[in-house]
C-alpha cells in the first residue's frame, strides 16, 4: 500500500493549508500523539486501500524556503491548476514553478506550503495540445 507523509513544524498550519488546497480531512492517529500525527482522509484516500498518507511534527529545523528541492516532490491532480496556484499563494504558500504547459501532459504548477515542503498540481491537458 502506498503511503507518504508530510513533515511540518506546524502541523495546525499545514493542515489548514492542505485542507484547502486540496480538501482533505485528517484525524489523529491513536499512538501519534508525541509527534502530532495525523492520517489525511479525502477522496482519494479510503481506509486500507491503494494509497494512505500522514502529516506529522517536522522533528528537527525547517528548510529554508527557496532552497533546493528537500524530499519528496508529492504532485496532485486538480480541476482546475491555475486556481488552485492562485489558492495556494494567498493562504502561506510560494512559488515553487508558476503554472505551466507540458504539451501531452497538462498543465502543471509547484508551490511551497510553508512548512518547507513542495507539492505539486497537476491538470489534464486542454483539447489538441
Amino acid at each position: 500500500m502506498p503511503h507518504f507523509e508530510i513533515h511540518a513544524s506546524d502541523v495546525s498550519r499545514a493542515k489548514s493549508f492542505y485542507s484547502g488546497l486540496l480538501g482533505w480531512r485528517f484525524s489523529p492517529m491513536p499512538g501519534g500523539e508525541d509527534v502530532d500525527y495525523h492520517l489525511i482522509e479525502g477522496t482519494d484516500f479510503v481506509e486500507g486501500g491503494s494509497l494512505t498518507g500522514g502529516l506529522m511534527r517536522r522533528m528537527d529545523a525547517q528548510p529554508a524556503s527557496g532552497s533546493p528541492v528537500r524530499g519528496g516532490t508529492m504532485t496532485f491532480e486538480v480541476e482546475n491548476c491555475d486556481e488552485r496556484y492562485a489558492w495556494a499563494l494567498a493562504n502561506g504558500g510560494a512559488e515553487a514553478l508558476p503554472p505551466t504547459d507540458f504539451p501531452g501532459v497538462g498543465r502543471c504548477a509547484y508551490v511551497e506550503d510553508g512548512e518547507g515542503n513542495i507539492v505539486g498540481m497537476i491538470s489534464a491537458p486542454k483539447e489538441g495540445s
